[in-house]
């Protein structure tokens, strides 16, 4: 193994916390870093890892490029929800993570691994000690990479969150093959496939829908370019809106605009409650005068996605929890 030696990583470490602090005053919000859907190749990638791999090797599509990683690693530290929900479906052992994640499911696994830091702020002498064969990063702890990468071989498994389940597809196959998992990935997989197809079924001709965010008693509309676009593009909900913008953190709206609009369904994301904050239920703060007249409220088509929707966007159990969450109040 190769010895860490600290001195030629503070000034990158000091300066990638600079990066970083944009993004926790954000909630961790920044969810289009990178922009490929496919993990398409960068023109200036790299597919030779930056530290020594020892035993045999396998290449793999990053959101960085083609990148040669240790085949089947065993002390593997991960920096990213949806990581760990794919991995958990797949029965890949972690030895390393972040211990504060509050996507509940995740709870069990997270028991038996060392905490390694944050998303945002791993702890490299935590990281030395374990001396992980692979790390594997994504949005949140992107801006880390050039740190990370110089302890470990590192793959940045980012997307730029407008095709959540094809990307989460994707994600999980190259994750069959990293960790010899091809056949529960491709059942897992075509899980997903038919539970997408039966949800998009469910949905035809059941009228419109629009998108909220919930966060500390103000909204946010997201539309079909969004981190949660998936519902309109993938499942097949028309939009009510046609004209929300692009924008990573959503257009801010009012309850007057949604009684306005009147959308027939409404998707509603908690984010007060999924990062733990003290506040009001999103079902307290929509439970108005404005939004009671809508006739989303009117006919019980309010939606409430995941926390893991906002946490681990594009894991196996957040994909198929919304998915069926949707069908099911569809099919009713």
């Amino acid at each position: 193994m190769f010895k860490f030696d600290w001195k030629p990583f503070v000034l990158s470490v000091l300066a990638l916390s600079l990066l970083s602090a944009c993004d926790k005053k954000n909630g961790g919000d920044n969810q289009a870093i990178h922009s490929s859907t496919e993990f398409a190749v960068a023109s200036n990638a790299s597919a030779m890892p930056s530290t020594t791999i020892n035993g045999p090797t396998i290449t793999i599509n990053t959101a960085r490029g083609e990148m040669i990683v240790p085949e089947n690693p065993t002390d593997v530290a991960v920096f990213d929800m949806a990581t760990l929900d794919d991995l958990q479906a797949l029965n890949v052992v972690v030895k390393g993570a972040p211990k504060k994640v509050l996507v509940p499911y995740l709870q069990d696994k997270l028991k038996s691994v060392s905490n390694v830091g944050t998303l945002f702020e791993p702890d490299l002498e935590a990281l030395n000690a374990l001396k992980p064969q692979l790390i594997i990063i994504a949005v949140r702890s992107a801006p880390k990479y050039d740190v990370l990468s110089a302890l470990a071989p590192t793959i940045d498994m980012s997307d730029n969150g407008q095709d959540l389940i094809g990307d989460g597809l994707k994600r999980l196959d190259t994750y069959g093959r990293l960790f010899k998992k091809e056949a529960e990935a491709q059942k897992l997989h075509g899980d997903i496939q038919n539970l997408l197809n039966e949800t998009a079924q469910a949905v035809k001709g059941k009228g419109n829908g629009l998108i909220l965010m919930v966060n500390a008693g103000k909204l946010s509309a997201f539309g079909s370019s969004s981190r949660f676009g998936w519902i309109h593009t993938q499942v097949g909900v028309p939009m009510a809106d046609s004209n929300i913008p692009a924008a990573p953190h959503g257009q801010s709206v009012s309850f007057e605009y949604v009684q306005k609009i009147d959308p027939d369904w409404i998707f509603v994301l908690d984010r007060t409650a999924a990062i733990g904050e003290e506040g009001k239920t999103a079902q307290a703060v929509l439970d108005n005068e404005l939004i009671r007249q809508s006739k989303a409220w009117k006919n019980g088509h309010i939606i409430y996605l995941s926390s893991a929707a906002y946490l681990a966007a594009g894991g196996v159990q957040q994909i198929k929890t919304d998915l069926t969450n949707i069908k099911t109040a569809f099919n009713k």
